[in-house]
């Protein structure tokens, strides 16, 4: 019986030392497999209109076709959130012009985000600080951030990366995008340097408005009237101004302001401190970024917290000349609009709306090689 015991342990030791001599041969075939794959990205020209300031592209992630079309897959891709159900189109849908359409976005198991999924329309241009509170300054240190938080993917790292090295695909795609030599090389970061790479490409810029600025077209009676409200153009019309926030030809600052839209009775009493929370200076409580009106039409509900479900509610809200408070900015003061004047800028909002990633064709939209030969 002893020898007969004996015999069993040594074959269910030599089945789990033939287990791993199996894992680490099939490991060496794929690392072997990488070696023939080319690994010479070819550089990408993205197209930039010539009226907006140049984007900042980091020196160590130049854009390349490969790595935007790594970029591309891996932003469609759910593999990683926890439950593989939720990728980042999930929130950031392009016929919504890259939002979607929920006051607060939804995460892992239904767990409620506590702010609205923004616009990622020209998001490479954004260079003073990304998500509503701007708390990160680079796309690639965006990028990390929703796979880990347990409201949003709610997955790690560690299990995203092992996904990813086991995938048939990603260690090619890695391979082309960046050279890598062996599975093991794929990481977070490189992850993140692909999904910054792929959204600097979501470039927003053939609108109406912008034909009309180009001389392709003309605005309409009411669209003129609008634009001319909109950017205080007359002294003849009314005082909007939206134009001191938002500017072409982003019509966005970029910069973070209190709006006035949170009743408070002291800087220390907003429940979501936004830039404050950031800086750690009270003075910066109640403060968030001035998103882009480009889309405006396709992205309701609006605000951080999406509590205006329609442009009429925002109008509204700065006629009334919005909640006092000791840092709200000084351009939120009681407006006299009428019911005409509101259509007409509406109508000229109209005129932000580019539909260029409405009809989004995916993967492979970028032009780059997802072929695997």
């Amino acid at each position: 019986m002893m020898w007969q015991r004996m015999r069993e342990r040594w074959r269910e030791g030599e089945r789990e030392r033939l287990f791993w001599v199996l894992i680490i041969v099939l490991w060496s075939c794929n690392d072997n497999r990488l070696a023939y794959i080319s690994s010479e990205p070819t550089p990408y020209k993205l197209e930039e209109p010539a009226n907006f300031v140049k984007m900042q592209i980091p020196a160590d992630n130049p854009l390349t076709k490969e790595g935007i079309a790594l970029g591309e897959r891996l932003f469609f891709d759910p593999i990683l959130s926890a439950d593989s159900s939720l990728s980042c189109a999930s929130c950031h849908i392009p016929s919504l012009a890259f939002t979607d359409g929920k006051a607060r976005s939804v995460g892992v198991g239904g767990k409620t985000v506590r702010r609205s999924a923004p616009s990622l329309i020209n998001v490479g241009y954004h260079y003073k600080g990304l998500f509503w509170d701007g708390r990160v300054q680079s796309l690639e240190m965006q990028a990390l951030m929703p796979v880990v938080d347990h409201s949003e993917m709610d997955n790690s790292w560690e299990v995203a990366e092992e996904r990813l090295r086991r995938h048939s695909d990603y260690p090619i795609l890695f391979r082309r995008a960046f050279g890598i030599r062996r599975t093991s090389d794929i990481d977070r970061y490189l992850a993140a340097k692909a999904l910054a790479q792929f959204e600097r490409t979501l470039v927003n810029h053939n609108s109406k408005f912008d034909r009309v600025q180009r001389g392709d077209a003309k605005f309409t009676a009411d669209e003129k009237r609008g634009w001319q409200i909109f950017f205080d153009d007359s002294q003849e019309l009314p005082t909007s101004e939206c134009g001191h926030c938002h500017i072409d030809p982003l019509f966005t600052t970029l910069g973070f302001f209190n709006n006035g839209i949170e009743q408070v009775n002291t800087l220390g009493d907003f429940r979501d401190k936004g830039l404050g929370a950031v800086t750690g200076h009270i003075s910066d409580n109640g403060k968030f970024r001035t998103p882009t009106l480009r889309n405006i039409m396709l992205t309701a509900p609006y605000m951080h917290d999406g509590r205006f479900a329609t442009l009429d509610e925002v109008f509204d809200h700065y006629i009334s000349g919005g909640h006092f408070a000791d840092n709200v900015n000084p351009n939120v003061r009681k407006l006299r609009l009428r019911e005409q004047d509101k259509k007409d800028l509406i109508a000229f909002l109209q005129t932000l709306t580019d539909s260029t990633f409405v009809n989004y064709s995916v993967p492979g939209s970028s032009g780059a090689d997802l072929s695997l030969q």
